[in-house]
């Protein structure tokens, strides 16, 4: 039987947008035949029983995050698609120990990197989900992913990155003082401050934190690099070294405006950025957005075209947004998520049937809300860099390839 390994589709010239799912595809490039797995950019946490991605099928069994998928190849190959089976007591010990170390630094950076500095959101990142997602998933994934970095980042200080968030708390603090008469109303509504204003106020303010992030992440990995060729040998790769490229991928490759990860990776330890291309060019190599949609894949990755998308995906995916958008409801579906995070068996077909009558109900709900409540789900405005230089606004959707629309991605598959 063919593995299934289902990822967030490519961006960047990478074969996913997402570090994990960049991981888990080194991994299997490094370690699994190529005919004996296939990789699907379904771009929809919908599809897989964990409700994750990156997400491993093997039957009716799904298994989620780069961890367990390492843990599970090892266990159904019996050892043989293990790349840290030839490490000794004290590598496997730095292995885990590097491999949290990267996961929660690295996770921490690429949020700020790609998400929270806005301009590098809305000329990169935003249009690459646009790209490789279908609708409703165009308007409302990118959403969700940009407000989970934001909650993940909240504790380092460096909202001052996210140039929406600096000029609302800027409004906010405008409005407390006139409120308590410290500022005239004549004085309160003053003209916006320009992009190239804030951006300057912001890197002065981020700085120095920015920074010491930078170098807690880079010179600890450049340490034990040294001059071997990977991570933990000079011969053999381990899993270590496919979750370092995963997530410094993401660093040095896009094309972003305020490149500053890039920046750091490149002055601060030149010889971790010299392993991470080597390394990219080995085992995920340069990927474009119709390479993951083609029938006819080609390449060095075993693509195959994710399912055409149907009634009851769209219904799930509005019923999805609308469940986890009720505190309540929320609370439970998460409970019930992390009862058996590792594996879950397909379920019955009574039970299929009656799952998806209810989401196209609520789909067809969620429509009609939409129209009735605009601010319900809200879609997100699409700014490229000039727009925001001269202080229009583009409309919405300008900028996003024309490959990630509905109709398109249909026609292609």
């Amino acid at each position: 039987m063919v593995l299934e390994l289902h990822v967030w589709g490519p961006a960047f010239s990478l074969p996913s947008i997402d570090p994990q799912c960049l991981a888990a595809i080194a991994y299997f490039s490094a370690v699994v035949p190529r005919d004996a797995w296939v990789l699907v950019a379904s771009s929809d946490v919908s599809v897989s029983g964990t409700n994750e991605l990156p997400a491993l099928k093997d039957g009716s069994t799904w298994v989620s995050k780069y961890r367990n998928i390492v843990n599970y190849l090892r266990e159904y190959s019996n050892g043989q698609w293990d790349l840290d089976a030839h490490l000794t007591g004290s590598e496997k010990a730095d292995n885990i120990a590097f491999s949290t170390f990267t996961e929660s630094n690295g996770q921490l950076l690429i949020d700020l990197y790609l998400y929270v500095t806005s301009q590098n959101y809305y000329a990169a990142t935003s249009p690459a989900y646009g790209a490789i997602l279908t609708w409703p998933n165009q308007w409302i994934t990118p959403v969700k992913t940009r407000n989970a970095a934001r909650r993940r980042t909240d504790h380092l200080g460096l909202s001052s990155l996210d140039l929406e968030a600096t000029e609302e708390q800027r409004e906010r603090e405008r409005l407390a003082a006139a409120a308590a008469g410290h500022i005239p109303q004549s004085l309160l509504y003053r003209p916006r401050e320009t992009v190239t204003t804030l951006l300057g106020k912001t890197a002065q303010a981020s700085q120095f934190r920015l920074e010491s992030l930078t170098a807690e992440l880079f010179e600890p990995l450049q340490e034990l690099l040294g001059k071997k060729s990977y991570m933990l040998s000079d011969n053999h790769p381990s899993s270590l070294d496919t979750l370092v490229v995963g997530y410094l991928s993401l660093a040095l490759v896009p094309e972003v405006p305020l490149p500053w990860l890039r920046e750091a990776l490149l002055t601060k330890t030149p010889l971790l950025t010299k392993y991470v291309e080597r390394m990219r060019q080995q085992y995920l190599g340069v990927v474009s957005v119709p390479d993951a949609f083609s029938p006819t894949p080609s390449g060095a990755l075993p693509w195959r075209p994710p399912e055409s998308i149907t009634i009851s995906r769209i219904g799930h995916t509005l019923f999805n947004t609308l469940a986890d958008a009720t505190p309540i409801w929320s609370e439970i579906r998460k409970r019930e998520r992390l009862r058996d995070p590792a594996a879950q068996p397909s379920e019955s077909a009574p039970h299929n049937v009656l799952l998806t009558a209810a989401a196209v109900v609520a789909g067809a709900t969620a429509v009609a809300s939409y129209f009735f409540y605009p601010g319900l789900l809200k879609p997100l405005p699409f700014k490229s860099a000039n727009a925001e230089e001269g202080g229009k606004e583009e409309k919405q959707g300008d900028g996003v390839m024309e490959i990630g629309s509905a109709q398109d991605f249909l026609s292609v598959l």
